[in-house]
């Protein structure tokens, strides 16, 4: 029996077959989960519509998190087809490529407040919604990176709104920890090749500069990171909430 048979799990942000959503999504369901995904518009639902079949997704539906709508669409349709959810995890950010780049005191009014609906509001927002459906003891994962945490050249206001995220995550834990007993965790991930590192200006030194100095001197995959979300999502980590865990060779424990 897998370490997730019988759960219902909700795995939003897939972009493609190298997204970290996707190796959470792949880890998921090798070990017993439903999964359910969603698409951000109709390019993107031709896209993904062969991974919802690969992963046998009983749910795959349209669902852009700038929109309080949409959220309430997806939540019911979710409710209607599952009845309860298990896991939640929420692999998405946006901002604008033009200021991830050069100077971070660069960022305008708009794209700043963009980031940070996108990237950090949008995970309160799916809290908020799926509470009354969410199994007592259920977890919520969401995506982090050490830009959160250190300055990292050209990360720039993605990185100041995944330190919010982070921020969200210990208050999130709080709040449905005493509510719902639902466990609130992030995975700080290492530098990978998906869809949206490709818009960070100089990425590949970023990730080379990563593998020369990380104790294990690699990168981390997404299968990776996936058996770190099962983790946290399993009930081995029944005890743990409020957690920003690193996976990502061990680069942040390292000074100079």
């Amino acid at each position: 029996m897998g370490l997730l048979e019988g759960k219902k799990a909700l795995v939003l942000g897939i972009a493609n077959k190298r997204s970290i959503a996707y190796g959470i999504a792949k880890v998921f369901k090798q070990e017993g989960a439903e999964i359910g995904i969603n698409y951000l518009n109709e390019k993107f639902e031709k896209k993904l519509k062969p991974i919802s079949e690969e992963l046998g997704a009983t749910i795959f539906h349209k669902l852009d998190v700038s929109s309080d709508e949409e959220i309430e669409e997806f939540f019911n349709v979710v409710k209607e087809k599952w009845e309860v959810v298990d896991i939640i995890i929420h692999s998405i950010a946006y901002a604008n490529k033009e200021y991830l780049k050069d100077y971070y005191y660069r960022v305008d009014r708009q794209s700043f407040l963009q980031a940070m609906d996108i990237s950090v509001y949008s995970f309160t927002a799916l809290a908020r919604q799926f509470l009354p459906i969410l199994n007592e003891g259920g977890s919520l994962l969401t995506l982090s990176y050490y830009g959160a945490e250190k300055v990292i050249y050209n990360y720039n206001v993605m990185g100041v709104a995944k330190a919010a995220l982070e921020a969200s995550v210990r208050y999130l834990a709080r709040d449905l920890g005493e509510i719902k007993k639902v466990r609130v965790n992030a995975i700080s991930a290492g530098p990978i090749k998906t869809v949206a590192a490709s818009g960070i200006d100089q990425f590949s030194a970023i990730q080379k500069m990563s593998e020369e100095r990380a104790p294990l001197k690699k990168s981390v995959s997404i299968e990776e990171v996936g058996n770190a979300a099962l983790f946290l999502c399993s009930d081995f980590a029944s005890g743990i909430t409020g957690e920003i865990l690193h996976v990502d060779a061990g680069y942040n424990v390292i000074g100079m």
